[in-house]
C-alpha cells in the first residue's frame, strides 16, 4: 500500500518516461503543489475543528459560520403525508410533490426548470414564482379544503443566516449568481412576495440548506444518519450537534440536538492551511467572489475543471504540450467542464481515445500526441485526487467532532454530481478516511449513502414537521 504521508507517492505516478526532462520536471513540481499528505490532512482537520468551535461559540468572519438551522427533530422513517417542496440549486430549480409513505420510503413527482442566465443575474424571484405556477397548473394542485395556501418546504442552496424555521437572510451569492438587492434580505420574504405578485397560492413554512435536506432525507431512510454532504456543483455539509455545544444559540432550551449548517466552502479563506497553488489563485482572482469560498473552489464541480484548465494552459504557455498551441474554446474561462475531467480520468485505453475525443473533438485542439494526452490525464488526476482527499478530510473532521457517536453505526447522506459521477469518488472517501477515523469504524460502522433528490425530499420532511406542529 502506498505511503500517503510521503510526497513522492503523489509525484511518481505522474512521470511520462517518453517525455522531455523539462516536461517531467514541470509535472513533478505541479504534482507536489497539488499533493495532500496525511500530515497535511491532520493540519486541515485541526484547522476545521478550531474554526468549527469558534463558529459554534460566536459569529466570527474568520471562522466557519456554523449556522443553527432550527431543525431539531430527527426523522424516524414513519412520517406520512404529501407535501410540496422547492429546491433551488446552482443549475436547476426543482418543484416537487413528495409523498412520505411511513415505511422509510417515499414517492416523488417533480419538474426541473433550468435557471436562466437572466434569472441568475436579475429576476430570480419572479422566475421561481413562474415555475411554481406552471407546476401547480400542470399537476392540478390546489390548497386543501378550507386553506388559502399549500404549505411548502424550501431548500435554498446558498449561504443564509437563519433567523427562524421559515426565515433567513442571504449572506452572499456563490455559484455565479449575482441577483442585486438580495444580500442581507430574507429569502423567504423575497420569494413569498413574488408568489403574491404572480398569484401563486403557496406558503413557505420552512427554509433549509440543501445539505440539511440531504441529511433529513438520508435520516428518513437511515435513522442513524449524522451528516449530510453535497459534493456537486458546490459543496457544503450539515450535521447533528448537541445544543449545549452551540454557545451562540439564544433560542431557548439547550437540551437535545439541532442540525448545524457548516457552510464549509468558506473554510480557510485566508489560505493558511489548504494546499493553495498558482492555478487556484488565478481562478480565485478572476472569480466574482474573489477571496471567498476558497475551500469550495478546490473540491466542487463548478471549479475543478477551471483549475485543470489553468494548469493545462500553464504547460501550453511553456510549449511543453500541444506544440504550444491552444484553441479558442480552451482559452475561454470555464470551458473545461469537470465532466470532461471524469471522462479523461476514466480512460484506460492504450491510446487514450476518450482523452483525444475531448481535446480534439470537444475543445477543438489541433491533433494531439499520446504524450499530450498522458499529460492532460495526469493533470486531471492530480487535481481530482486533491479534491477527494480534501473532501475526505472535511468529512472526517466533522465526524470526529462527535466522537461519542463513533462507537455506533453512523450513516452519511451524500448528494451531488462529484459523488455520483467522478470515478472512484466514494471508494476513495472510504479509503482516505480510514487513516483518520480508524479502520474498524470505517470498515464496520460507517455507511455512505447516496441521498438521491435529497434536497427536495428533505424540504418536504421538514415542511411536514412544521405543519404537524402547527396543527398541534
Amino acid at each position: 500500500m502506498a505511503d500517503t504521508n510521503d510526497i513522492q507517492t503523489f509525484i511518481k505516478p505522474y512521470m511520462v518516461p517518453e517525455g522531455s526532462d523539462e516536461l517531467n520536471l514541470n509535472l513533478q513540481a505541479m504534482a507536489a503543489s497539488f499533493a495532500v499528505t496525511d500530515d497535511k490532512i491532520r493540519d486541515i482537520i485541526k484547522g476545521l475543528h478550531k474554526s468549527m468551535k469558534t463558529g459554534l461559540d460566536h459569529d466570527d468572519p474568520d471562522a466557519l459560520p456554523m449556522i443553527p438551522t432550527y431543525v431539531s427533530g430527527r426523522p424516524t422513517g414513519k412520517e406520512t403525508g404529501t407535501f410540496l417542496a422547492l429546491d433551488l440549486g446552482g443549475t436547476n430549480l426543482r418543484v416537487c410533490q413528495v409523498t412520505l409513505k411511513g415505511d422509510t420510503t417515499y414517492s416523488l413527482v417533480q419538474q426541473k426548470f433550468t435557471i436562466t442566465q437572466e434569472a441568475k443575474e436579475s429576476r430570480l424571484w419572479d422566475f421561481i414564482a413562474e415555475c411554481v405556477g406552471v407546476f401547480l397548473e400542470e399537476h392540478d394542485l390546489h390548497p386543501a379544503h378550507g386553506m388559502r395556501t399549500i404549505p411548502c418546504g424550501y431548500t435554498f442552496s446558498f449561504p443564509i443566516y437563519q433567523t427562524g424555521i421559515a426565515s433567513g437572510n442571504l449572506s452572499m451569492w456563490n455559484k455565479s449568481f449575482t441577483v442585486p438587492n438580495s444580500v442581507g434580505r430574507d429569502v423567504v420574504n423575497l420569494t413569498q412576495s413574488a408568489f403574491q405578485r404572480h398569484h401563486v397560492p403557496v406558503e413557505v413554512v420552512a427554509v433549509l440548506n440543501d445539505t440539511v435536506g440531504t441529511l433529513m432525507t438520508s435520516g428518513y431512510s437511515h435513522p442513524d444518519t449524522q451528516m449530510g454532504i453535497i459534493f456537486g456543483t458546490g459543496t457544503n455539509a450539515a450535521y447533528w450537534e448537541n445544543l449545549e455545544n452551540i454557545g451562540k444559540w439564544t433560542g431557548g432550551d439547550r437540551k437535545g440536538e439541532m442540525v448545524v449548517n457548516l457552510e464549509w466552502g468558506a473554510f480557510d479563506n485566508a489560505t493558511e492551511v489548504l494546499p493553495y497553488t498558482a492555478h487556484d489563485n488565478k481562478l480565485n482572482r478572476k472569480s466574482s467572489n474573489h477571496g471567498l469560498q476558497v475551500f469550495e473552489k478546490m473540491i466542487s464541480g463548478l471549479f475543478l475543471g477551471e483549475v485543470a484548465r489553468n494548469a493545462i494552459l500553464s504547460l501550453v504557455d511553456q510549449r511543453l504540450i500541444f506544440g504550444g498551441r491552444s484553441s479558442e474554446i480552451l482559452n475561454k474561462s470555464y470551458t473545461f467542464d469537470t465532466a470532461y475531467m471524469s471522462e479523461i480520468v476514466a480512460d484506460g485505453s492504450p491510446d487514450l481515445a476518450n482523452v483525444k475525443a475531448v481535446l480534439e473533438g470537444t475543445l477543438d485542439l489541433p491533433p494531439t500526441s499520446l504524450i499530450d494526452r498522458k499529460v492532460v490525464q495526469h493533470v486531471c488526476n492530480m487535481i481530482g485526487t486533491r479534491g477527494v482527499r480534501l473532501s475526505a478530510a472535511a468529512m472526517s473532521a466533522v465526524l470526529l467532532a462527535r466522537p461519542e457517536l463513533l462507537t455506533s453505526s453512523v450513516s452519511v447522506g451524500i448528494d451531488g454530481s462529484m459523488y455520483q459521477f467522478y470515478p472512484n469518488f466514494e471508494s476513495n472517501l472510504y479509503s482516505v478516511s480510514r487513516v483518520f477515523l480508524g479502520g474498524d469504524f470505517v470498515d464496520n460502522r460507517l455507511k455512505l449513502h447516496l441521498a438521491k433528490d435529497g434536497s427536495g425530499v428533505g424540504a418536504a420532511i421538514v415542511a411536514m414537521t412544521v405543519d404537524r406542529d402547527r396543527k398541534r
